[in-house]
């Protein structure tokens, strides 16, 4: 690429739905002939693509935009933050501008007013899969944008609006061309994969020739003809989810579910705006089990929210080892800026969020201990992630990417990234498996 490009310099915060942002506006940065540098002092002008939905990721997005102002001095933000234009102005008036999430078009127009655009982009440089933030082997593919829920802890809504579907044929064709360019495994992610479709009224596309309707079980459906492992991500537990589980029985999709159940108090549950029951909830999980007993549940809680009383809290303890789920992420509740559960009486104090929070995840620590030593002595498959003199981490059908463990193969040293290999588990820890090559 000629040394007159110009140089754009890029900061990702924040969930992988923003990750695929960054991909989108890197894709169409390096289409347009702009070169992507990865230090601030190479770079003409610095975007930094920022998360807003609690607290810590606020003041991180903060501190990444004052970081790029001070050492470049040029600098385009974008993502969930930038929904608060106010608040980032007041902190930084100096940048260039500020566009909200999924604004591709703002992004660019902000570019290319700060960095006139090459005369002659390279588009043949760009692989039609665009420009990728993860390893090969594995890809976030986002169905949808916003959500229609109105959970009271939750800003997402305003920032990133209401429910959009993807178009299905696009969605899978997006799959296909991941999947031919060498991806062994795509993460299905949006803000409520349940959901999709609902706003479309599961409109029907055509792909390969075969009519799908805009919906989950569909979208799965399709995903199974490609060949790779299809893991999903943010499912709200629905009745229709229940279709989805024999598509798991049967090998098309990876036996695995990232429900984010919140809490398991009803009254809780009813204050955060959360559908679902504790009682109903143990129910699907019990009929999931004996329809695909090899499933993985992972879920997300939060404890310490407003109001939440000792019982509460206690039969939240109770639910997770009535519930047995394999892989949990928990943290205490923090309030963010314009959430309806700011108004909420009764908050708890912070050390005894933090109280709660540590007995938590003791709990669920003990119960995956007990669950990955059942696992000694199984075969498993597993994809390579990283090959090292340290060793080889991989992961299993059960462990999805940064969130849950990971499967260390001690004699792998002429593995590669992205290879799939049998091994027996010979060791476990609370959340990581030890293996050894079949």
């Amino acid at each position: 690429m000629p040394a007159s490009n110009p140089k754009i310099g890029f900061v990702s915060l924040g969930c992988p739905k923003a990750l695929v942002d960054s991909e989108r506006i890197l894709t169409q940065l390096q289409a347009e002939g702009y070169e992507i540098v990865p230090r601030y002092d190479k770079a003409n002008a610095v975007i930094v693509n920022t998360c807003g939905f609690i607290d810590a990721a606020v003041q991180e997005s903060l501190d990444a935009i004052g970081e790029a102002l001070h050492e470049n001095g040029k600098v385009i933000v974008t993502g969930c933050l930038g929904k608060r234009d106010a608040l980032i102005r007041e902190a930084y008036p100096d940048v260039l501008a500020i566009t909200g999430p999924q604004d591709y078009a703002s992004v660019m127009g902000a570019v290319h007013k700060a960095l006139p655009k090459p005369h002659d982009p390279f588009v043949d440089l760009v692989p039609d899969t665009g420009i990728k933030l993860t390893p090969k082997h594995y890809a976030y593919l986002k169905i949808s944008e916003g959500c229609n829920h109105h959970c009271t802890f939750c800003i997402i809504p305003s920032m990133r609006g209401r429910l959009v579907s993807r178009p299905i044929d696009r969605v899978l064709a997006d799959a296909e061309r991941l999947v031919r360019a060498g991806v062994k495994e795509l993460l299905v992610i949006s803000q409520d994969t349940s959901a999709y479709g609902v706003d479309v009224k599961y409109a029907e596309r055509e792909w390969r020739g075969q009519p799908y309707q805009t919906r989950l079980f569909d979208l799965c459906r399709g995903l199974a003809e490609l060949g790779a492992w299809v893991r999903l991500h943010y499912v709200y537990p629905y009745p229709h989810v229940d279709a989805i589980v024999p598509l798991m029985a049967e090998g098309k999709v990876l036996p695995y579910l990232d429900i984010p159940f919140q809490h398991a108090s009803p009254r809780i549950l009813k204050l955060m705006k959360r559908p679902a029951h504790s009682e109903k909830t143990l129910e699907r999980i019990r009929a999931w089990r004996k329809v695909c007993p090899d499933i993985t549940i992972r879920s997300t809680f939060i404890v310490g929210f407003p109001g939440e009383t000792d019982a509460e809290f206690e039969a939240l303890l109770d639910f997770l080892r009535e519930a047995q789920l394999d892989r949990v992420g928990a943290f205490a509740y923090s309030p963010v800026g314009g959430a309806a559960a700011n108004e909420l009486p009764d908050p708890v104090p912070e050390e005894l969020k933090e109280d709660r929070l540590e007995r938590f995840m003791e709990v669920q620590a003990g119960i995956s201990a007990a669950k990955l030593q059942k696992k000694i002595g199984r075969t498993l498959k597993v994809l390579v992630d990283e090959v090292s003199a340290g060793g080889v981490v991989a992961r299993s059908m059960a462990d999805a990417p940064e969130i849950d463990g990971v499967v260390r193969i001690a004699d792998g040293a002429k593995l590669r990234s992205g290879q799939f290999v049998d091994v027996r588990v010979t060791d476990a820890g609370a959340h990581d498996l030890s293996a050894e090559l079949l």
